[in-house]
């Protein structure tokens, strides 16, 4: 049976995303040599990207004085960002 195409797996470990699958990444992005100092910077970028969805979407709940967060708070919050979610319904 022929191999059709292989699943892309991100391996997370204790450092966050490891160096080989940051360089996995960048090579199919099209990078061919990647500077030693961008693995940290790319380990920080998703815990900012948490950072600020979590802080605008908290803002929605509160103005809206509830104390739950819900799908569509987050929405809302991504759209606002630039960042479009199609799944939720709103």
């Amino acid at each position: 049976m022929p191999i059709r195409g292989r699943k892309f797996f991100v391996i997370i470990s204790r450092q966050g995303i490891t160096k080989r699958a940051i360089r996995r990444l960048s090579r199919r992005d099209g990078a061919k040599r990647i500077s030693g100092l961008i693995y940290e910077e790319i380990r920080d970028m998703p815990k900012v990207f948490l950072e600020n969805v979590i802080r605008g979407t908290v803002n929605y709940s509160e103005q809206a004085k509830r104390e739950t967060i819900t799908a569509m708070d987050v929405e809302y919050n991504l759209k606002r960002q630039g960042r479009t979610l199609y799944r939720f319904g709103g």
